[in-house]
C-alpha cells in the first residue's frame, strides 16, 4: 500500500502519485506487501530531518528511509519524504512541470531504497 500524506496547502495529485510510485517498485521487481508512505513537508522541516538523519543543515530535495522490521503492526516498509517548495524551485530551475519533478523525486527515492 502506499500512502501520500500531504498539508492542504501543497498541489499534489495523490492518485497520480500513487500509481507512479506503483510503477517504479513494480519495475524493481517488488511486490508491495508492505506500507510505503510518501510525505509532502516544508522547508523548515525537511532542514530539521536533514540535519538529524544527514548531518546536513539544508533542506534536501528528497530523503528516503528503508525499514527492516516489516512485521511490525503497522507494515511499515519506507518512508519518502519530500521537500515540496525545493520541488517547485527544481522544476522551475530546469523547465519542468512540478508533478514531472515530483515523479522524478520518487522514482531517485525508490532506486535509492534498494526495495
Amino acid at each position: 500500500m502506499i500512502n501520500v500524506i500531504s498539508s492542504s496547502r501543497y498541489k499534489i495529485n495523490r492518485r497520480i502519485i500513487k500509481h507512479e510510485a506503483g510503477i517504479y517498485l513494480g519495475k524493481k521487481g517488488r511486490s508491495l506487501t508492505g506500507v510505503v508512505n510518501i510525505v509532502f513537508v516544508g522547508k523548515n522541516k525537511m532542514k530539521t530531518v536533514a540535519t538529524t538523519y544527514k548531518n546536513e543543515s539544508v533542506a534536501l530535495p528528497v530523503l528516503s528511509f528503508k525499514y527492516d522490521d516489516v512485521s511490525s503492526p503497522s507494515g511499515l516498509l519506507a518512508e519518502i519524504i519530500i521537500c515540496y517548495p525545493q520541488a517547485v524551485l527544481l522544476a522551475a530551475e530546469r523547465g519542468k512541470r512540478v508533478d514531472d519533478m515530483i515523479n522524478n523525486l520518487i522514482k531517485h527515492a525508490v532506486n535509492t531504497l534498494d526495495l
